[in-house]
């Protein structure tokens, strides 16, 4: 497993200042009818301001650390294969350029970049980083997680403590599962203090890495969302598994990520919603 050290964590997190402030800034409330296309369905969009922003990202990666293994999000809607790439690879970058692309489309400024670096199919360094904010999460492996503020204040980050059922906030988008589990899930969700989904990974992380939500239950594994959150998570103490309590990692792209603050409430969540 390759390490990742202090100085190479601070050269990122230029990286990715610099994609913000180059291409992604100066496009936000700017969005015209030519710079936005539907992917997958009409609320699954890419901007100009996503395949930009990747491209510098990526090249600055590759200039940075030779050989490694790039994962876009934007490049893996144009080729699928990339991504089979990731569990073999030394080391790999996973990057998601606008994460929360729905937001920035329309104004809205919940949104984010979020990189990963990967190892041997393990992440072994999470940075997500607020544009609009100018701050960071990050994490390394066993070094903990970290809120690194515009003026590079470092706060170590901790989830919210263990609460009962009903007293627990958290992050199910119902509308996005198969509409079978839907009809399973819908009912449930009464069972918890208080339930929504705000459509963006990076804000969903900040606020489980904070403290400021309890859970989220994820509908896919898509890598440029969870590998970077999983592990920023992870190392402000959380705990994270598949519905079926698989661990996670990156490769993965089959299964219901559910994160908590701890393997009790792990449990406990997942009772609740099976």
């Amino acid at each position: 497993m390759k390490p990742v050290t202090n100085e190479l964590m601070l050269a990122l997190m230029g990286d990715m200042r610099e994609a913000a402030g180059a291409e992604i800034l100066p496009r936000f409330r700017a969005i015209t009818a030519d710079t936005i296309r539907a992917k997958t369905a009409a609320d699954d969009i890419v901007t100009d301001a996503d395949i930009a922003a990747e491209r510098v990202l990526s090249q600055r990666l590759a200039e940075r650390l030779p050989g490694i293994t790039i994962v876009g999000e934007e490049v893996v809607s144009d080729d699928a294969s990339i991504l089979t790439r990731l569990a073999d690879a030394d080391l790999a970058a996973v990057i998601d350029p606008v994460d929360g692309t729905w937001h920035f489309a329309h104004g809205v400024p919940m949104f984010g970049s979020i990189l990963a670096i990967v190892s041997g199919g393990e992440t072994i360094a999470g940075l997500i980083h607020y544009p609009i904010l100018g701050d960071f999460l990050v994490a390394r492996r066993g070094e903990g997680a970290w809120h690194v503020a515009a003026d590079g204040t470092k706060t170590r980050l901790s989830v919210a403590a263990p609460t009962p059922i009903d007293q627990i906030h958290g992050f199910i988008p119902l509308h996005m599962f198969e509409p079978d589990l839907q009809a399973k899930l819908a009912p449930r969700v009464l069972r918890f203090l208080r339930t929504t989904t705000w459509r963006c990974s990076a804000w969903e992380y900040r606020m489980l890495a904070t403290g400021a939500m309890g859970f989220c239950l994820n509908e896919s594994l898509k890598p440029w969302d969870h590998a970077a959150g999983v592990l920023i998570h992870a190392e402000a103490g959380g705990f994270a598994a598949t519905m079926a309590r698989e661990t996670y990692r990156p490769t993965m792209t089959e299964g219901h990520l559910l994160a908590a603050p701890d393997e009790a409430s792990w449990k406990a969540i997942r009772d609740a919603l099976s």
